[in-house]
């Protein structure tokens, strides 16, 4: 897929993700959100340990396992402010107030992820060093997956505020022009010659990936059971990560 494809692939998915929530019942929405945060979550996961882990460490500096988990600890920030709408959780209140923490620090998360990407759809590898050149599909898709039930999740919470429908789309299609616009940025910088470590953002990323996907699949349901239809969905985004190697 080249840059443009991606680029509109991305904003795309948010899109859809309001037409969803638009057309979609109360009880079908929650169901969708679910499974397909829990393919997503088995996705990321094996997409971090099958591509990126991997190539990261045999391209980078020794020391490149500490912006892995800077990542990880940055999305843990993160979701103290978003409330872990991430991996599902929607706290829905009829008439709160517009979430303003909770759409920065997603729109944060989705701006730092495009970064990595975009440099890669530069046509450049990101470890000039070493020759190893990074998949940018596998990352995209990751990207994809995560993005469509976080915009159902979100435009949910956006309709149940204070906002009308026509400022809930406004925002939710701000929020989709953040992870278009880190690619941007990684696009243009990569291709006007920086000579920035892009393996350094691609590790916050794949450290972000890793603390998101941990928490969609160990998380259990209400009581605590591990429900069949999840453990197929994490399996079957495993599968389809190692499959794109």
């Amino acid at each position: 897929m080249n840059f443009i494809s991606a680029f509109l692939s991305l904003f795309g998915s948010v899109i859809l993700g309001g037409l969803i929530v638009t057309f979609l019942s109360a009880q079908n929405k929650k169901s969708l959100i679910k499974l397909l945060l829990a393919f997503s979550g088995g996705f990321l996961l094996s997409v971090a340990f099958v591509h990126f882990l991997p190539e990261l460490y045999d391209s980078s500096f020794p020391k490149i396992g500490v912006f892995i988990l800077l990542g990880f600890l940055v999305q843990l920030v993160l979701e103290f402010f978003s409330g872990g709408i991430e991996h599902g959780h929607v706290h829905v209140h009829k008439g709160q107030a517009m979430p303003w923490a909770l759409f920065i620090s997603l729109s944060v998360h989705s701006f730092i992820e495009g970064i990595p990407l975009g440099a890669q759809y530069a046509g450049q590898q990101l470890d000039l060093a070493h020759g190893h050149s990074h998949d940018a599909d596998s990352l995209l898709f990751g990207i994809l997956f995560h993005q469509l039930p976080v915009a159902i999740a979100l435009m949910t919470l956006l309709v149940s505020t204070r906002v009308n429908r026509v400022e809930s789309w406004i925002v939710l299609l701000l929020f989709g022009l953040m992870t278009p616009g880190g690619m941007l940025l990684g696009y243009l910088n990569l291709g006007l010659g920086s000579y920035f470590d892009f393996n350094i953002v691609l590790a916050i990323v794949v450290g972000m990936f890793l603390h998101i996907s941990t928490t969609i699949i160990f998380e259990t349901s209400e009581n605590h059971k591990f429900n069949l239809l999840k453990l197929t969905a994490i399996v079957i985004g495993c599968g389809l990560a190692f499959l794109m190697q």
